[in-house]
């Protein structure tokens, strides 16, 4: 799984330093007195890691007061100070301290750091105190918003207070994020109120909110931790045909759950599935699977477990700034900037060992312009490169070019060899950016290598040549490079050709995208509802009534059956296209399926039928409708490309079902 392109690195490594040498020497000298931003970090993260160890001294407040007056601290290292904190009374007497200090003014990210260390240890009181002030503008004009609100009462375990706020959000909006269904859908879980929280994901989908994958993690946990396995898998394995992303989160607590009930034979589907996905396992599931293998119970995964347990040259590492010396790794958490706290040293107060802080984005900032000199600073800050590492400042990059170098200049840097969890994180970044020089590049090497590419990165390159609007360089992929994810299942055959599909109608290709439609037919391929009604939505907004006809017609023939949400896009594209006739007769069909339109659809309708003089059908509709005697849905589930109303139906219906 190691990638051995050194030398071939190297060479573009030196390349990249040469060009952008000159414009590095005037910007160095415009950063005095730091040479570099990437110095400039280093002597801040030396700073919060001197805060960092005084709130965990026994006596702190001898040594705030100079630490807080250091030419150095601002509110982005009050921010990071706040969030490592301890305690919640650490962190109040670091900003009780600093109110002698009348130059400091605090900033929106000093406050909700502050709020988030209250809110976590469910200091209720004083995360009140803390909101009036800011709305009494003390802090001068800085916002808080519904979710601010939702997500620090949430963490302090407030419930009424959540429902509060989300009373207050729902009628100052008419669509509510999903997040917020999220926050109290996860309250309930972990309050044991099942019933309550079954409700809040139906209502969820009721008012036309999709389920991400933050949704499904919390469903899944639910489900796990109430003993109902079964079903936290049948839901995990529903997630692909619903574009829903597979997280770390939802593996691990898989893992632990089957692992705790011993059914290893599911364990070892889920690692596979972990390699289909590209999922870099965290530590703590490392551990668990290096104790598995010992038990003889992975003893096939021998590759895997090598690319992924815990690395042994992580002890004691060093950084420099001027003549300090204080270890350095990387973050284990996937949220920015969490405190860490393990055997691995930065420094010792008080018999208190901590590892040193380190924020990959941050870093990363620093980074941005790539220049002789900061490569030059980051080489001497000596940090220990791993994959874990590499993968958290690849995933911060915000343009392919820096990230590019980073990539070729790491490849050189001692004990370190990319392995597929880097090179994987860095093509879907040079894909998104239309980089097809660097991904064929890549690709090249990674055949001569021998390696061999998880599904999803195959799947992930397709999508995002779509938003670089890259056709040609998709269908080389999807024809000549997905061999090198090794075999495939029709399922993922058929996620891959609808990823295809949707890139080809975003990059304008219509022919290509019905030939290839054909030829996944032809290859007994079968679209899921949510390709058909991605590619009607498509061809309605051109016009293209014909292609829609046909469309509709290959549904019916595929023994499909058409939901509420493949209605309402034809109705819709027919409506715009002034076929109002043909979108009459599409509601006929609807209603004698027993479906309903949601009220919007309804009103389109029948203003398109009041346009072209069809009084009779229009009157007809809305007599359809009242002798139904229900309230239309505000929103049809289901969505084009993604998910359909079946699998959100059979979601609930799962998670209903346990808590029935």
């Amino acid at each position: 799984m190691r990638m051995h392109l050194r030398s071939f690195f190297c060479e573009v490594n030196l390349l990249n330093r040469l060009s952008s040498q000159v414009q590095s020497r005037s910007y160095a000298r415009r950063r005095e007195p730091f040479l570099t931003k990437v110095s400039h970090y280093l002597h801040r993260a030396k700073l919060i890691d001197s805060i960092r160890l005084t709130l965990r001294s026994n006596n702190p407040n001898s040594s705030l007061p100079s630490l807080i007056n250091h030419r150095l601290f601002d509110s982005f290292v009050l921010t990071h100070a706040l969030r490592s904190a301890p305690s919640a009374d650490s962190a109040l007497s670091l900003v009780h301290a600093l109110e002698k200090n009348s130059s400091f003014s605090h900033t929106h990210h000093t406050l909700h750091a502050l709020a988030t260390v209250l809110a976590k240890a469910g200091r209720c009181s004083e995360l009140k105190s803390l909101i009036d002030a800011i709305r009494a503008n003390r802090f001068g004009t800085i916002r808080i918003s519904f979710m601010n609100l939702m997500q620090w009462h949430a963490a302090a375990k407030d419930l009424d207070t959540v429902l509060q706020v989300w009373e207050e959000y729902t009628l100052e909006s008419n669509h509510l994020c999903t997040e917020s269904y999220n926050i109290v859908m996860a309250l309930y879980a972990q309050m044991k109120r099942d019933s309550e929280a079954v409700r809040v994901f139906q209502r969820m989908i009721d008012e036309g909110s999709l389920p991400n994958c933050r949704s499904c993690t919390i469903i899944i946990e639910h489900l796990v931790k109430s003993r109902k396995l079964s079903e936290a898998l049948e839901v995990f394995n529903l997630l692909p045909l619903m574009r829903v992303k597979r997280t770390l989160k939802q593996y691990s607590v898989l893992l632990e759950g089957f692992v705790g009930s011993k059914r290893f034979d599911e364990v070892r589907i889920l690692v596979h599935e972990m390699q289909v996905d590209g999922i870099l396992p965290s530590r703590g599931v490392s551990l668990l699977l290096q104790q598995m293998k010992e038990e003889g119970i992975l003893e096939d995964k021998e590759q895997l477990l090598r690319g992924i347990l815990p690395d042994e040259r992580i002890r004691r590492v060093s950084y420099s700034i001027d003549s300090g010396d204080e270890a350095e790794d990387e973050n284990e958490n996937e949220g920015e900037n969490e405190n860490i706290n393990d055997a691995s040293q930065c420094d010792l107060v008080d018999g208190v060992h901590l590892k040193p802080w380190l924020d990959p984005r941050a870093l990363v900032s620093a980074l941005r312009n790539w220049s002789p000199d900061e490569v030059a600073a980051l080489e001497g800050a000596n940090f220990v490169w791993t994959t874990r590492l590499v993968c958290k400042m690849l995933r911060n990059f915000k343009t392919p070019e820096a990230a590019w170098s980073f990539f070729c200049w790491v490849a050189n840097q001692s004990g370190f060899i990319h392995d597929i969890y880097t090179v994987q994180r860095i093509m879907t970044l040079l894909a998104r950016h239309g980089r097809t020089d660097l991904v064929n590049t890549l690709i090249s090497k990674i055949r001569m290598e021998g390696m061999r590419l998880p599904f999803s990165t195959i799947r992930l390159i397709i999508d995002f040549y779509g938003i670089s609007k890259n056709a040609d360089a998709a269908l080389k992929v999807f024809n000549d490079d997905r061999i090198l994810c090794g075999p495939i299942s029709n399922v993922n055959l058929m996620l891959l050709y609808s990823s295809l599909l949707r890139t080809l109608a975003k990059c304008g290709r219509n022919s290509d995208a019905l030939d290839m439609l054909d030829d996944m037919i032809l290859n007994g391929i079968c679209p899921d509802i949510q390709t058909f009604s991605g590619l009607m939505l498509y061809f309605s907004q051109l016009g293209d009534i014909k292609t829609v006809q046909k469309l509709f017609a290959m549904v019916r023939q595929s023994g499909l059956e058409p939901d509420a949400y493949l209605f309402k896009v034809l109705i819709q594209g027919y409506c715009k296209s002034n076929r109002a006739a043909l979108a009459w007769r599409l509601f006929e069909d609807m209603k004698n399926s027993g479906l309903l339109p949601d009220s919007a659809t309804k009103e389109l309708l029948v203003k398109s039928l009041w346009k072209e003089g069809r009084r009779r059908e229009a009157a007809a509709v809305e007599e359809s409708c009242e002798e139904i005697n229900t309230v239309l849905p505000l929103a049809l589930q289901g969505h084009a490309w993604t998910v359909s109303s079946a699998d959100l139906t059979r979601v609930y219906s799962i998670y209903s079902n346990s808590f029935a």
